[in-house]
């Protein structure tokens, strides 16, 4: 069986330059196909997935540009490297050629010494492509796995007297937000969310450090019931100097279900949203934030605690910025405040759908489908 890098395809509608090259190449080795227009050479290309197709400019039913175009665009045939004979030697035509895809020209009548050299050439840039195509298949492969990865550490959904939801959307295979819940003791819940600056593997990585150090409760001397005390320790471990520039924004809280009380810090992070609806008609909508720089920027930060008492029919919906800085068709941001309204107006429905519905009213918003940052969305009822 040939060797796919030694594939070579001759597109010409002239059957005396298709015999003259074929018998060239295969002297040296080289496996040949032949076709005689521009239709036949795609459905060939197609077939014998060639290294390097020579193919003609000037051919019936499907010219050589056209078919160039075809071939580059199509993502299994665009790293063949495609020679365009031609006895167009105009500075013009070479420019329209290369703006096809093109990667190289070889003017009529054929010099075949100077055929041997440009085959030689293009046959180990196609080999360089490959590489680099194995290398990125490679590479996504492991990004792949390393999502997944960072999907297991996320937490369940939580039921009981707290029931909690969760939403995590990265705007690449890895983001930097992370987030966790669970019981410090029979009564108190702690719950944070955290979103690393930047995207990807660089934000990821002390995104799921942060996310294991607080998980294992392993900071020495920390009181994991005061929220102030946590986010101290962790810009005391995180300096942004230490942590190749990176910082994070955090929100983090304690639960009480005896007192039904919240006590809660932040830094630098998007306020918490706590939604009560004392009637029907009527929807209270408070904002829980603390005012802090972002952990790792300044080691001497301070950082407060603040209560809040819970009442019945309460929902909390804790976020990063990815949810509500959504880039709009005509360029406006949607912002936090919109992000409220949706909560406010249309809690009910929400009841019914849950964050599903919250996810698709986001993604209307946005032009692309993929958001332009990680998104991390947290809806904790309180019964």
């Amino acid at each position: 069986m040939a060797n796919a890098l030694t594939k070579i395809l001759i597109i010409d509608d002239d059957s005396a330059t298709q015999l003259v090259l074929k018998k060239m190449l295969e002297e040296e080795s080289y496996e040949v196909a032949v076709a005689s227009d521009g239709i036949e050479g795609l459905e060939q290309a197609q077939q014998f997935r060639p290294a390097l197709i020579i193919c003609d400019w000037i051919m019936p039913r499907l010219d050589g540009l056209e078919l160039c175009r075809r071939v580059k665009s199509d993502p299994e045939l665009s790293t063949i490297f495609f020679v365009l004979l031609t006895a167009r030697g105009g500075v013009e035509d070479r420019v329209q050629g290369l703006d096809s895809g093109a990667d190289e020209f070889l003017a009529k009548p054929i010099e075949l010494t100077e055929l041997r050299a440009r085959v030689r050439a293009g046959l180990r840039l196609n080999r360089v492509y490959q590489a680099l195509q194995e290398q990125k298949r490679m590479l996504e492969a492991e990004l792949i796995e390393a999502a997944e990865y960072v999907r297991s550490l996320l937490p369940p959904p939580l039921s009981g007297s707290v029931k909690i939801d969760s939403r995590f959307v990265p705007s690449r295979q890895l983001g930097g937000d992370s987030f966790d819940y669970y019981w410090l003791d029979p009564d108190y819940l702690a719950i944070y969310l955290l979103d690393v600056s930047g995207h990807g593997l660089g934000a990821a990585l002390p995104s799921i450090s942060v996310l294991n150090l607080l998980r294992s409760q392993s900071m020495d001397g920390v009181n994991f019931y005061q929220p102030n005390h946590v986010l101290r320790a962790l810009n005391e471990t995180f300096q942004m100097d230490d942590q190749n520039d990176k910082y994070f924004t955090i929100w983090y809280g304690v639960y009480n279900q005896v007192r039904r009380q919240l006590i809660y810090s932040s830094a630098g992070h998007p306020p918490a949203l706590l939604i009560s609806n004392p009637s029907d008609e009527e929807v209270q909508v408070k904002q829980l934030k603390t005012v802090s720089l972002p952990i790792g920027m300044m080691p001497d930060t301070k950082f407060v605690n603040q209560r809040c008492n819970i009442g019945t029919a309460s929902t909390l919906y804790i976020f990063s910025d990815g949810v509500y800085e959504i880039m709009q068709p005509d360029g406006d941001i949607w912002g936090l405040d919109g992000f409220i309204e949706l909560l406010a107006n249309d809690q009910k429905t929400i009841n019914t759908y849950g964050l599903n519905y919250v996810l698709e009213q986001i993604k209307t918003l946005s032009p692309n489908e993929s958001l332009d940052d990680d998104l991390s969305l947290l809806q904790i009822s309180f019964k």
